[in-house]
């Protein structure tokens, strides 16, 4: 299945797809807000999402910013070349700024998407701005680890050898991902999403303590902060400068 056989129509009223080329990939990303000398800000979803997992939260933004998300490779309207990594999708994430020349944009990046965000900021401090990571849970060992997850009926909006990979990644993480948080030169917020998140609070506050002058808030919402918690996550992103 291809991403064009998924996604034959958008949403009424979602901003046309547009594409770059990064790394040897084709990779669709949304812009909303029209004046481009606004400072612009770059949105980054999680596992099995896409751009438009960021409407809302894109639309209010885009009052005061120049807002783009992109579809990660295997995602949406993006190349799905079979094969991902971690640091796959940081090139992704890497190849759409130098691309579009965002050099020093802020990046709120969502899960797997804030892998992506993390690694690159770890990796060229140059190119990312603000770096806000919601439930991107520090890269450490799962325990206990996932088991293999079994592939669901009927037609996905993304390659489902993405679930494998990124799972496999978190099962047994290169241990230089975590070491590398203390590299990390980007102004930081960590956002966590409460007890009814999947994953161990603990983990964020290790973050936020990892990453120099990082900042931790809480919003008790589960690990789709800006889903439904809109509001609460965009006065979170206001207060930290975005």
């Amino acid at each position: 299945m291809t991403p064009e056989a998924i996604h034959a129509t958008d949403p009424p009223g979602a901003p046309a797809p547009l594409t770059v080329r990064a790394n040897g990939l084709r990779l669709a990303y949304r812009v909303w807000g029209a004046e481009h000398d606004a400072p612009p800000v770059v949105l980054v979803h999680g596992r099995t999402a896409d751009s438009l997992d960021w409407t809302t939260v894109a639309a209010a933004l885009a009052h005061r910013r120049r807002v783009l998300a992109l579809d990660l490779s295997g995602h949406g309207r993006s190349d799905w070349p079979g094969r991902y990594s971690l640091p796959g999708f940081r090139d992704d994430l890497g190849g759409f700024l130098a691309a579009l020349d965002l050099t020093g944009a802020d990046i709120v990046a969502h899960s797997m998407g804030g892998f992506a965000a993390t690694l690159l900021a770890q990796d060229a401090p140059g190119l990312v701005g603000r770096l806000v990571l919601e439930e991107s849970p520090p890269l450490l060992p799962l325990d206990p680890p996932r088991p293999p997850a079994e592939h669901p009926p009927g037609p996905l909006g993304f390659d489902w050898a993405v679930v494998p990979a990124v799972d496999d990644a978190l099962n047994a993480p290169d241990p230089a991902w975590y070491e590398g948080l203390a590299r990390i030169a980007a102004p930081t917020l960590v956002v966590a999403g409460g007890p009814s998140s999947p994953f161990p609070q603990q983990g964020y506050a290790r973050q936020a303590e990892r990453v120099p002058g990082a900042r931790l808030v809480t919003i008790d919402a589960g690990h789709l902060v800006h889903g439904r918690k809109p509001h609460a996550f965009l006065d979170a992103l206001a207060a930290f400068g975005i």
